[in-house]
This record gives C-alpha cells, structure tokens and sequence, in this order.
C-alpha cells in the first residue's frame, strides 16, 4: 500500500526518531538521562494538581471552541505583568498547545506554497507544522561562531518576495536561548511593515532569562498591532507539557475570526487542562522565580562540563533550558545511536537531539547536537561523564573502522 506523497515527505522528529533506541536500552538495564525532549522534572505548581483532584462536574463536557472565558480572562492579569493592559479576552485563542497555534497561524494567513521566513536553526516541529500547511520555510542562517545571535536585518530582507507572509521567531529561543531585544524586534517590525508582512513570536520560554537579562513580548509593540501574533503555552511555564494547552494572542480581531473556524472543527481544547491552566497562573511568584533560577543553576553546571570536554563547542544560551553543541564527530545522529545502542558507562548513557533537522539549509548541523538541561545536576553531571567517556569510546571505534 503506497502513503500519500504528502506524509512520506514529512521528516520523523529528531527529538522523540531515537525513542526506540533508548527503551531498548532502558530494557537491557540502561539508565537513560534524556537530554533529547524539553521534559522538566520540577513539579507542576500545585494549584493546578488540586485542580485537577477537585474537578466538580459530573460531565466533561465540549466547551468553547475559542477557549473558557475565565482562563483567558486569568491570561489577561498575567500579561499585565509585562505591561501588556489594552487586551480582552476576544484577543486570546485558546490552543491545545503551542504546536497547535502554530499550526492555526500558518493556516490561517497562508495559501498553499506562500512562505514564512524563519532564523535557523529553529524549532524542527515547525517543519511538520509548515508542511501541513503547505508553506515553505525561508531560512536565515545564525551560526555557532557568533551566538546564534539575530543575523543581520539585511539577510531578511534578501529573502522576502512575492509569496513571503511573514517572519517567525521564537524568544528566549528553542534550540539556540538567544533572547531577542527590543532593538532586535522593532528592526523585524518596521521590515515587516515595510513588506506588509506578519510577524508570529513564539513567547513559551519567557520567563527563563539568566545573567540579568530582561525579556521583551511582541504584544509591547501595540503601534505593529495589525501585524503581530503571539504564541503562547503552558507547558514550559508551569511544567504542564501533557497537559496541552496554549494561546494565539493578537489585537488582530480577523486573525482571530479566521483561526476560530480552524478551532471549531477540531471542537475545543481539553477541558480539565483548562482548569489546571486556570489555577497554575494563581501560583506564586516565588513559584516562577525558583524555576527560573533552578535551570540558571542547570545550565551552568552542564555548560561547564561540557567546556571540559576536548573538542566539544558550546553556545552560551540566555534564556529557555536548551543549547546547540558542536561535537568533534562525523555524524551526530549516528554518534547518538551508537550512545544508545552500543556504549554506558557506569550502567548509564545520554540521548540528545541531532540538530541537522533543526536547520532548513540541507548541510548544516550534521555534526552539532541540542541538550536539555531540564534534569536534575546529578543527572547533568552524569550525562556529561556519559558524554565525555562516550567520545573517546566513538573515536576508539571509528578508529578501529578506518584501520
């Protein structure tokens, strides 16, 4: 039976394609540490637990397509805390999850094959998003030798034609932490109306800015309203990633009117997740402030050993819990299997994700790799031994090959 052209041109993610390799692992006695998938282990606050354990109704019921009143309205006070006053709750789409106000965006502003101008590397689910959609990523190449930071705005420019809709970004970045400023955003602002363009911020990571560095929404910009589309969740903020839930957020009242039409074929997003939701934002700061400063911590001490570790180059994220590594390896993906397949060390081994899919630009990243520091410092430190001793083991081996 032959699949659709379709589906057999989407890529398998490169964060979870390597699952069957760590459980066959994890079978044979392996401890895994899992630096592939952005999978905190800091517990979800416990306002939304017991809202959970508390559930009243007797039905779950279908709800508003668009999402319940009172978690956008609970939305509303949270933006406020940026400064963010002039929104109701008709300028918030409730989304099951990020991913899905992804999806929402492209297909509402794209036809099929218009374009979407995107620095690389980049979230890589945003490839199957886009695919769905039949929109074409336009990359912008950012490089490990200089941060990762914006490239120049002239490179945009380069890349807009007739059939370029918008420019998507994501701050603090997944995979890369750089924080866009607002020097940064107001210089893709102005090309975007230059152009008559969109511009769609992924914010999942807002609050995780390390080194004293402030963060700067999208929505601060109300003067770009017409043009601007924020993306939100509540997966990273409150380490909520099964729960599903997320936002489209924009003063554009016809973004919102045309993505509803996608949210009432797909009927609504989860019910009790939108509860949990609801109490998470009734957390404490504290709550976020200790999160915040625990991945600081993480990301220091993993970054740290992994600078020990001959021929190994790290860049030096400022905010979300990811970084890309350069590793002194032919083949990152194959490096990663065999890390999974034929090495530990102490009865251990580390599963990361290859970054090549992380690019659009077919080449590049073949040799790098992205982490999550989203484990407790035992299992980063772990990880990094596991990493250390599994180089030497690779080389060792290919060594051997070549012979």
């Amino acid at each position: 039976m032959r699949m659709s052209n379709r589906i057999s041109s989407f890529q398998c993610s490169p964060i979870r394609r390597l699952v069957p390799y760590s459980r066959a692992a994890e079978a044979r006695g392996i401890h895994v540490v899992h630096l592939n998938i952005g999978q905190p282990d800091i517990k979800t606050p416990k306002e939304a637990l017991d809202a959970i354990k508390g559930y009243k109704d007797d039905i779950i019921a279908y709800g508003l397509s668009e999402g319940e009143v009172e978690l956008r309205k609970g939305l509303l006070k949270y933006y406020e805390k940026y400064g963010i006053t002039d929104l109701d709750e008709g300028n918030i789409l409730i989304t099951t999850g990020g991913s899905e106000a992804i999806q929402f965006a492209f297909m509402t502003l794209c036809d099929p094959y218009d374009e979407f101008i995107i620095p690389e590397p980049y979230y890589t689910n945003v490839a199957t998003f886009a695919n769905i959609a039949m929109v074409n990523l336009v990359p912008v190449t950012s490089r490990i030798e200089d941060g990762f930071v914006l490239p120049p705005i002239s490179e945009f420019e380069k890349k807009i034609g007739k059939k370029t809709m918008g420019i998507i970004l994501c701050s603090p970045n997944n995979p890369t932490g750089h924080i866009y400023t607002k020097d940064e955003l107001l210089a893709i602002l102005e090309l975007c109306k230059k152009h008559d363009i969109f511009l769609v911020v992924d914010e999942v990571y807002r609050e995780f800015c390390y080194d004293g560095k402030s963060f700067t929404s999208v929505l601060s910009f109300p003067e770009y309203s017409d043009r601007v589309i924020c993306i939100d969740s509540f997966s990273k903020r409150f380490s909520m990633c099964g729960a599903r839930i997320g936002a489209i957020v924009t003063r554009n009242k016809e973004v919102l009117e045309n993505a509803l039409k996608l949210a009432q074929a797909r009927l609504c997003p989860p019910a009790v997740e939108q509860v949990a939701a609801e109490k998470a934002l009734t957390a404490g700061e504290d709550y976020i402030e200790d999160v915040r400063e625990n991945y600081e911590r993480r990301r220091n001490l993993l970054i740290s050993e992994m600078q020990k570790i001959p021929g190994v180059v790290c860049s030096m994220p400022k905010g979300a819990f990811y970084f890309v590594a350069s590793l002194p390896v032919d083949d990152a993906e194959k490096f990663a299997i065999f890390m999974l397949k034929d090495f530990s060390y102490e009865g251990a081994t580390v599963m990361f994700a290859p970054a090549e899919d992380f690019y659009v630009t077919k080449g590049l990243g073949h040799n790098q790799a992205r982490f999550a520091y989203v484990l407790n410092e035992n299992e980063l430190l772990l990880a990094a031994k596991c990493l250390k001793h599994g180089l030497e083991a690779y080389r060792k081996q290919v060594m051997k090959i070549g012979e």
